[in-house]
């Protein structure tokens, strides 16, 4: 299985991802983890991500597919895989199709949570640059940028949404099951 992602920052999609890849038997591919492996191991990518994101710069997409299209034909990964961190722009979307096609997810998991119960989350967790005035700010521009891809992805039919909030447990099995449901529904009986 194919998926994609997406939530605000703070709904805890990594660590859904991670659990869910881990109860599905696919890898979780991370793009920060791609960047971090690639320089760690001193690729040619990696010495370019590297100089790049040491210049406070973003990693340019032509760079991030490449990763991602050495990540994905990797063996772990002929049976799916989770995709976190990309695309967030339609460009990116239109990259991504172009590597895996415009049918190359099977699901795209939307991470729903109350703001204000988001906001609560993240200022419990006591970080210095988590103000409740700029997590409203990030979940807001999470909100813009992420809309137009939700658009596209409506429109192939491959979205689901989730409640994100909740025990860890609680979430990854609510996960789960909606993969269940929307696989048993698109399987032919």
């Amino acid at each position: 299985m194919r998926l994609l992602f997406i939530g605000p920052p703070g709904a805890g999609k990594g660590t859904q991802a991670e659990r869910v890849a881990d109860r599905l038997g696919i890898p979780h591919v991370s793009t920060g983890e791609m960047f971090r492996h690639h320089v760690s191991i001193g690729s040619d990518l990696g010495r370019k991500v590297d100089t790049i994101m040491a210049a406070g710069d973003y990693v340019p997409d032509e760079i991030t597919i490449a990763m991602l299209a050495q990540r994905i034909a990797e063996p772990d990964a002929s049976g799916g895989y989770i995709l976190d961190g990309f695309p967030r722009t339609v460009v990116q979307v239109k990259s991504l199709d172009d590597l895996i096609g415009e049918d190359g997810l099977d699901r795209v998991v939307v991470f729903e949570v109350d703001e204000t119960e988001l906001v609560e989350r993240m200022l419990s967790r006591g970080r210095v640059d988590d103000t409740s005035e700029t997590i409203r700010n990030r979940f807001k521009v999470y909100l813009d940028q992420t809309q137009p891809l939700l658009d596209i992805y409506d429109a192939r039919g491959v979205t689901v949404s989730v409640n994100g909030l909740g025990e860890v447990e609680e979430v990854t099995d609510r996960i789960v099951g909606v993969l269940d449901a929307s696989d048993s529904r698109a399987t032919p009986a």
